[in-house]
């Protein structure tokens, strides 16, 4: 019998096939318009992305991989190669994996799920919203779904679902587990999208607009222009999921029982949990109003930081240990440092100048919605959000910009479209293996319901959404 393969352990077999795409499109010889220099970075970047998708090793490893190539082959130098880690949206996101640490570490996010629960719970329905609400107010400084979504939300629908008897593999799973499984993961989607700091790839699509177009998306930016279509989304997915996937079980009146005796195990806010507030609010009205001030999100973010260090909410041995976020750091550091030089080296503008033939015979409404929907659907084909952005972002991107419109609307459709592919499969997200692989919900059904739930995103989101985009004046 052969033997499971261990964390980390290398797939040979598929680092061979990552190599070998990279050396076939190395020797090929570059386009006329093209600097070899280009091209052989092209060559190293389709092998890396290659490498995110079918992970021979781990994204860490994958990017300090490149990162040599590109030295030892002199494509970069290896200043330039290091360049990315001076990146400051980078050091934004890994500073707020440290700041979410502090909403496990203290129980607080636990606290606001479980509130939630009692003010909503009764119906089952209801209950579904109160994982929402949680997830909603978590996302801006969580930028870790599958944390946020599989560390705090998911352990509480189990144990409600297991308080009423529905269980995975006696026939239950629809009294209420599969429901609230479904609902949660949809959700979580949805919030992802909602701020720049929810969801890790993020901060990589604000990069690429900034070095592609020129337009710098703020964190205030974002959350304006995804709060309409984002609330729609967040309100009408549970009703669709009920009437297409409804629970056996509609009345769930001790949940909210349940979740007061939890809080009252908890007992009062401690101190830990009233400095988490305390740095919560002032993050956010830090990442709004900073810039008025001068201080940048990520000036911010080490604030935000400095007070949970000083307060010992979080002492320096948890930092240490936040590994998401010393693995973020690397693979985005180098992922932003090859886009960043594939546009310097001309690479984007000539696939941009490549296709603007092709893009300018449609208006450039037409364009960036068949684009945008394009490539919301290719996501079938990626195992994570982050590969998705890194592979296709930049290209699309300027292909809609080619056709004439609007680079910050189509850079923010385009974003937003980044983390809600994620409803599509059980794979596509990193809270999909979590809650998939809790065997509530059949592959059969988590793929019909995740097309159906793509269609009404992409209604609401471009509909709704430009109705709201176009009276902030982005079109």
């Amino acid at each position: 019998m052969p033997t499971e393969k261990k964390q980390g352990e290398v797939n040979w077999r598929s680092l061979l096939i990552c190599v070998a795409i990279g050396l076939v499109l190395w020797f090929i010889p570059a386009p006329s318009a093209l600097e070899t220099e280009a091209w052989h970075l092209f060559s190293i970047f389709v092998a890396t992305i290659v490498a995110l998708v079918i992970k021979p090793v781990p994204m860490g490893s994958t990017a300090i991989i490149a990162l040599t190539l590109i030295v030892l082959t002199k494509t970069l130098t290896l200043e330039q190669s290091l360049s990315g880690f001076q990146n400051t949206t980078i050091w934004l996101i890994v500073i707020a994996f440290f700041i979410s640490r502090g909403f496990i570490k203290t129980g607080l996010g636990t606290r606001i799920a479980y509130i939630f629960v009692r003010l909503f719970g009764k119906k089952t329905l209801g209950l579904s919203y109160s994982m929402l609400f949680s997830d909603l107010i978590l996302a801006p400084a969580m930028p870790s779904n599958t944390a946020r979504a599989g560390g705090i939300i998911f352990p509480i629908i189990r144990s409600l679902s297991e308080t009423y008897e529905s269980r995975v593999g006696d026939g239950t799973e629809r009294r209420v587990g599969a429901f609230l499984t479904k609902v949660s993961f949809q959700g979580d989607m949805i919030t992802s999208a909602m701020f720049v700091t929810a969801m890790a790839a993020n901060p990589l699509a604000v990069q690429i607009t900034q070095d592609i177009t020129g337009e710098t998306i703020t964190w205030g930016g974002w959350a304006l222009a995804a709060i309409v279509p984002g609330l729609i989304s967040l309100f009408i997915i549970p009703l669709v999921i009920y009437k297409l996937y409804p629970p056996e079980l509609k009345e769930t009146p001790e949940a909210a029982d349940i979740a007061g005796r939890k809080l009252k195990e908890m007992g009062s806010l401690k101190r830990e949990e009233k400095s988490m507030i305390g740095v919560f609010f002032l993050l956010l009205f830090l990442w709004i109003f900073g810039t008025q001030f001068d201080i940048s999100a990520t000036t911010s973010a080490f604030v935000g930081l400095c007070v949970l260090l000083l307060t010992q909410v979080l002492t320096w041995t948890d930092i240490k240990k936040e590994q998401g976020a010393w693995d973020t750091l690397v693979w985005f550091a180098v992922l932003v440092m090859m886009a960043t030089y594939l546009n310097e080296l001309g690479m984007i503008p000539w696939f941009s100048g490549l296709m603007q033939e092709s893009a300018s015979q449609l208006s450039w409404m037409t364009a960036l919605i068949v684009l945008a929907i394009a490539y919301f659907y290719s996501h079938y084909f990626f195992a994570s959000n982050t590969a998705h952005v890194s592979a296709m972002y930049a290209a699309f991107l300027s292909v809609i910009v080619a056709a004439g419109a609007p680079p910050l609307l189509s850079a923010l459709i385009l974003a937003f479209f980044s983390n809600l592919f994620g409803c599509l499969t059980h794979y596509g997200a990193g809270p999909a293996p979590v809650f998939f692989g809790s065997g509530y919900v059949s592959q059969q059904k988590w793929w019909m319901l995740g097309f159906i739930i793509s269609v009404i995103h992409i209604v609401v989101w471009i509909g709704a959404g430009g109705l709201w985009w176009k009276l902030l004046g982005l079109w």
